[in-house]
This record gives C-alpha cells, sequence and structure tokens, in this order.
C-alpha cells in the first residue's frame, strides 16, 4: 500500500468534511471539492436490499486526511470512504489535465498488440477488432474474461495495460504494476482513480479520472444509485486526466 501512502503524504491536512454521502454504487465525501469512489460490496459490513450500509458518524467529525488514511483498510467500505476522501483533498493545477478518452488511447496504443484490462469496461468489445490479442483480467470474471490468478500470464505479454482504479480500494494495485512489462503502457482508469501525479513514480502513463463539476446534482445521484454513464449524461461530471509524457500521448493520437 505504498502508493496509497505516498499519495497521503502530499494532502493537505485540517480540512473539514463538510458531507459523506454513499450509496448502492458509489461513495462520495466532500471536503475541498467533492471526491468519488466506487463503493465495492466486499468484505464485512452490513447490507439492505445490496446497499452497502456505513453511517457517516463518526467520519463526519474526522479532519478529511484522517478519513484519507481510512484507504488504507482492509475493510472495503472503509477503503471507499478514504479513496473518496482522497479524491476530495487532491490538490493540482486544471490546467494540466488532458481530456483523454481512455478506450482510443488503448485502441491505438495496442493496434495489432497485445491488451489487457483490470475490470470489465464498457468499451472492451470495441476493441477487439483492433488488437492482435485482448485480455480481461477480473475478479469476477464473466464469460470470456480470465481471473485474477490468471495475471501472471497475461500481463507480462502486454503491451498495454488499462487498470480499473477499483484496485486502488481492494489493494491489488501494487501486485498488478509487478508484473506489468517496463516498455508497457499503462493506464489506470475510472471515477475512483486519484488525479495525483505520484502515481507516474510507480510506472503509470495516464492518470484517466474524473472532476466533479455539480456537487449537489452528484451527491442526489449517489443516493440514487445513478450509474457514472447517467452521472456524466446529467452534467455533473467531467472527464480529467494526467499524462506522464504529452509529447509521446501527442504523436500517439495525431
Amino acid at each position: 500500500m505504498k502508493i496509497l501512502e505516498d499519495i497521503i503524504q502530499t494532502l493537505e491536512r485540517d480540512v473539514s468534511i463538510r458531507h459523506i454521502s454513499r450509496g448502492p454504487l458509489w461513495t462520495a465525501v466532500v471536503s475541498r471539492r467533492c471526491g468519488l469512489a466506487s463503493a465495492l460490496h466486499e468484505g464485512s459490513c452490513e447490507t439492505a436490499k445490496g446497499k452497502a450500509m456505513l453511517p457517516p458518524e463518526p467520519y463526519e467529525r474526522m479532519a478529511a486526511h484522517e478519513l484519507a488514511a481510512l484507504s488504507l483498510s482492509d475493510e472495503i467500505p472503509e477503503a471507499s470512504l478514504g479513496m473518496a476522501a482522497i479524491n476530495s483533498l487532491i490538490n493540482f493545477d486544471e490546467s494540466e489535465c488532458d481530456d483523454v478518452n481512455a478506450a482510443d488511447v488503448i485502441e491505438r496504443a495496442g493496434r495489432g498488440g497485445n491488451v489487457s484490462i483490470i475490470g470489465h469496461f464498457p468499451f472492451v468489445d470495441d476493441l477487439r477488432p483492433a488488437v492482435k490479442n485482448l485480455w480481461v483480467i477480473e475478479k469476477r470474471p464473466r464469460p470470456g474474461d480470465f481471473g485474477e490468478d490468471e495475471s501472471a500470464r497475461y500481463l507480462p505479454a502486454s503491451d498495454v495495460i488499462a487498470i480499473s482504479s477499483t484496485t486502488l480500494i481492494n489493494h491489488t494495485l501494487e501486485s498488478i504494476l509487478e508484473q506489468c512489462p517496463a516498455a508497457s503502457m499503462k493506464i489506470l482508469l475510472g471515477p475512483t482513480t486519484p488525479l495525483s501525479t505520484v502515481l507516474f513514480e510507480y510506472g503509470i502513463d495516464i492518470i484517466s479520472g474524473s472532476l466533479v463539476t455539480d456537487t449537489s446534482l452528484v451527491l442526489e445521484n449517489v443516493r440514487r444509485g445513478v450509474s457514472f454513464a447517467e452521472m456524466k449524461k446529467s452534467g455533473g461530471i467531467r472527464f480529467a486526466s494526467l499524462v506522464r509524457d504529452r509529447q509521446r500521448y501527442r504523436q500517439l493520437m495525431s
């Protein structure tokens, strides 16, 4: 969990938590801004109609950086809260963000080569015609996917590797990165993704996350269990990405 520890060290301290909201799909924490994280339903937590339930008390009495430290917890609901708190605190220059379509990048960088995707994203089937091999690795495999125990077979042979940022919540990201070739393009993506340049130090080439632009709307959607795609359509969220090597990225996309 060294990645998370290093990210936490960069966060502003003594910022108050203004609001916490948990829904069936997302966790939201509002401090400096509204931060989101996937509400993975694993580990020990009470459930009601499939929802992971974690009362805001006593978490709202913490400073935001204290809540962010819960990202290190082995309890998934707490780790989700911690990731949302991290995303509510991260300070970055929005002018340094690029408008990146991760699916387009993966298709171009992986054309004719081997691509591994950790997590079953909606765009995976669209990629298949462009690449030689597409290996989707999932904790809960669907038909055609591969189990996480097969990552050691496919990741070392991959030219492009796209990794769901939920791997920060279940603390598998570091073990995944250890299996990735140094020369491969590595993309961390999803709404849980922290827009922290610390990730560049661990070999991530593109950090593709999201920014909440309408906090009230997003909090309501979190409570209602609205999907990320629907939240984006409503206008309360926009994509934002940081690219380690902008020249390489521009050449790829030109």
